[in-house]
């Protein structure tokens, strides 16, 4: 077994341990080089991407506009960036069918990523699980113990039904997923119902303005947080309050605050 290797295996368990219900693993998600070696030098564990920032950085739609490759090439560089572990955002695996969501982990395993997020787009239960398992068994070939967070969209897109997300979660567990991601689900009162009846189930929520605080999600037991595309909503707000200040008034106060040339620069010497 080569050096590499066994660093990739030691950040897959890494990875694994960093999912503690009620310590929470924190992830700002990232989308390149510099925002991964901003998060990982503010302290994080761990970094994730994320589909939607990933996306819009090459220049395509979330939600469908993101191909494979594109997806790849931007793990690469997240990967080479850090040293901490990185999983990766696949939307649903980018690929057809299971056969091509194996494919695909086999491909971001190569890159030394040791998570994935896969979700599934309310496919029917059995065809989503099928996928889940393609992607466990590629983990397993490869040798890397993948941290696969199963995603359901049903608090985006269904009707917020804690009975149906509970079923479909106990479905992607059996099929080898490692934790749940709920995103959209946000209230207090709904997260401990999705804890109560997945006990020692590591759940991922999604946190931004107006969410409970890291410290409360904690408390709760929740054991891992994203921002998902926040921080990239954020520096896109950013470069438009000063392209709008400059081309409707000729000034520059919005470039303030910014950070410095040289501590950019920094980040890759």
């Amino acid at each position: 077994m080569t050096t590499n290797q066994n660093d990739q295996r030691a950040k897959a368990e890494l990875l694994h341990r960093l999912h503690a219900p009620g310590d929470p693993l924190v992830l700002a998600n990232v989308w390149d080089a510099a925002t991964a070696r901003l998060v990982e030098a503010a302290g994080a564990p761990a970094v994730a991407t994320a589909s939607a920032s990933v996306s819009w950085t090459r220049g395509v739609p979330d939600g469908g506009g993101l191909d494979l490759a594109g997806a790849l090439a931007q793990t690469a560089l997240v990967v080479r960036a850090v040293e901490v572990p990185v999983t990766a955002d696949l939307e649903d695996g980018l690929a057809p069918d299971a056969a091509g969501v194996g494919k695909a982990v086999t491909e971001l395993l190569a890159l030394g990523a040791v998570g994935v997020n896969l979700e599934d787009g309310l496919r029917p239960v059995a065809e989503a699980a099928e996928r889940i398992a393609a992607a466990r068994e590629a983990a397993e070939a490869a040798g890397v113990r993948l941290y696969l967070n199963a995603r359901t969209d049903v608090f985006l897109q269904g009707d917020q039904d804690v009975t149906e997300t509970v079923e479909r979660a106990r479905a992607y567990l059996a099929a080898g997923a490692s934790g749940i991601f709920v995103p959209g689900a946000g209230d207090p009162a709904v997260i401990a119902e999705l804890l109560a009846a997945l006990p020692g189930v590591p759940l991922n929520v999604m946190a931004g303005p107006g969410a409970p605080s890291v410290a409360e999600l904690a408390k709760l037991g929740v054991a891992r947080i994203s921002l998902g595309p926040g921080l990239a909503k954020v520096a896109y707000a950013a470069a438009r309050r000063a392209a709008e200040e400059l081309y409707s008034h000729g000034t520059y106060g919005a470039l303030e605050g910014g950070l410095e040339y040289g501590e950019l620069n920094a980040l890759f010497d």
